[in-house]
């Protein structure tokens, strides 16, 4: 028998975040089981109020004002959740992140007891950003772990998050995947695109897939740069509120014809980056998981990151984790000597980086494909509506 399933999220798609593509990827997967609908903040005008993305119709609350709609939120969506559930009632209410729509989700919860509340946790940002976060939505925001029927965690660390928060239900471990057939044979020329973006064939490249913000630590990789030899030269796909900044700082050290602001790239697109990179590198200050270093890895690329969040998951450095396959070095936090020496380290040492490549790419078939993920979703679903 079909189930429906009631999605609740601050955004989607064509917003993009590791959120939301994990929403589709699952979704897309268990569309013959499960009928979804979704309301999100509308946020932007020219998003439709009403659609179908993927397997999803999606419903959009507000007039399209940015924060005021996601403010807003909780109290629209509810009501709308309300009125469709009249119409056609759910069998699950499922909440992406304890933010504005799983506010919504709560208050839909609140009214309509018998559904079963499902809270997934991929918040990624500071615990700073959080905890602000937390003061303005008030004791609802522990509310909303305490009422869950059922929480998943898309890592070890933000399990213990929601336990920190007073978390009663059972809490599953589903992490977010990657679609390894895109990532491992991407469209495009490599040579041609490295020509587009002034790379030699001697020219070593470092990319990172980052919003522009603080927590995803690039002005330490652009600083790293100044330590780095001439012939290494950074990609930087992505855009957030720092990119003035960012542009500045580079300007300022000499490194524009080293370093590359590529805007947001499409995730489509992402691969044909990744194919042309010797290294990812991402020094996050806060990490849920970190989704795109799955993403390098399945592209074959050597990954280096910090030991914080999620990201210890999947990143084993031969370093910190002896005795088990090592898929990745870890650098410190805030500081770019640190950063530096890595990347040297993975340019210079072949054979490491060609073990990093091989153990990477097995770790996300065996554990993160998106096959995997959904069928573990399914499950949860499952459980909960028998």
């Amino acid at each position: 028998m079909i189930k429906r399933i009631l999605i609740f999220s601050t955004a989607y798609l064509p917003l993009i975040g590791g959120a939301e593509i994990a929403v589709k990827e699952i979704t897309d997967r268990l569309g013959g089981d499960f009928v979804f609908d979704l309301i999100c903040a509308r946020i932007k005008r020219n998003l439709p109020k009403q659609e179908k993305v993927g397997k999803i119709n999606v419903y959009r609350a507000g007039w399209g004002w940015g924060k005021l709609d996601k403010f807003l939120l909780p109290w629209r969506g509810a009501a709308l959740a309300e009125k469709l559930h009249r119409q056609e009632p759910y069998d699950i209410a499922w909440a992406i992140m304890a933010s504005f729509g799983g506010l919504a989700a709560l208050f839909f919860k609140n009214k309509l007891k018998s559904v079963p509340y499902v809270l997934t946790l991929q918040e990624g940002d500071t615990p700073e950003h959080i905890a602000s976060r937390a003061l303005w939505l008030g004791p609802y925001y522990k509310k909303m772990f305490v009422s869950a029927d059922l929480i998943t965690a898309i890592s070890r660390y933000l399990k213990e998050f929601a336990l920190a928060h007073g978390a009663k239900s059972q809490i599953a471990i589903v992490p977010n995947g990657v679609d390894i057939n895109k990532f491992q044979t991407p469209g495009g020329n490599k040579q041609e695109l490295r020509s587009r973006l002034g790379i030699t064939i001697q020219e070593k490249v470092i990319v990172t897939v980052s919003r522009l913000v603080e927590k995803n630590g690039i002005a330490d990789l652009i600083k790293a740069m100044s330590h780095l030899p001439a012939e290494v030269k950074l990609l930087i796909l992505g855009s957030g509120s720092l990119e003035r900044e960012l542009k500045a700082r580079v300007k300022n050290s000499g490194l524009n014809d080293r370093v590359l602001f590529l805007g947001d790239v499409p995730h489509d697109k992402v691969p044909q980056f990744l194919a042309i990179a010797d290294v990812f590198v991402r020094p996050s200050l806060a990490e849920g998981l970190g989704n795109v270093f799955l993403e390098a890895m399945a592209a074959g690329v050597p990954i280096i990151g910090t030991k914080v969040g999620g990201i210890p998951d999947f990143l084993r450095d031969p370093s910190v984790n002896s005795g088990q396959a090592p898929t990745g070095l870890f650098c410190e936090v805030s500081d770019s000597q640190s950063i530096a020496e890595k990347i040297n380290l993975l340019l210079a040492d072949h054979a490491l980086h060609s073990k990093l490549i091989i153990n990477g790419r097995v770790l996300v078939q065996e554990q993160y494909s998106w096959n995997k993920i959904a069928a573990q979703m399914k499950e949860t679903f499952t459980q909960l509506t028998l």
